[in-house]
């Protein structure tokens, strides 16, 4: 099966010019392009290198919600509940991460797998 540009585009989550810029990079290429010149590639290949999951039900969403200090706790827990909320209602694999602190850390408990 082939995508349109705008398809792989949003399969990979990248922007089309992402995606162009790789192909005259030749990170990636497309597998033809249509008499009119418009891109088509490959579903398997861009399954293959960029390792993408072909039934798009078992990606897990993450949302994070944080405040700076220990006083906005009830603040988190709000925030926390809203999120949860939002996620129900739009997907069914997701997870919700909390942070209590006062800048973005990618070392903190929370954040590591």
């Amino acid at each position: 099966m082939c995508l349109s540009i705008g398809q792989a585009s949003q399969a990979l989550g990248t922007s089309i010019s992402t995606l162009s810029r790789w192909e005259q990079e030749g990170t990636i290429a497309a597998a033809y392009r249509t008499p009119g010149g418009h891109r088509r590639y490959s579903l398997r290949v861009l399954q293959d290198s960029f390792g993408l999951i072909a039934d798009a039900t078992s990606r897990i969403t993450a949302a994070y919600a944080r405040v700076s200090s220990s006083d906005q706790k009830e603040d988190l827990d709000r925030q926390r509940q809203r999120l949860d909320d939002y996620c129900s209602r739009e997907t069914k694999n997701y997870e919700v991460i909390d942070d209590l602190g006062s800048g973005l850390n990618y070392k903190k408990r929370g954040l590591k797998n």
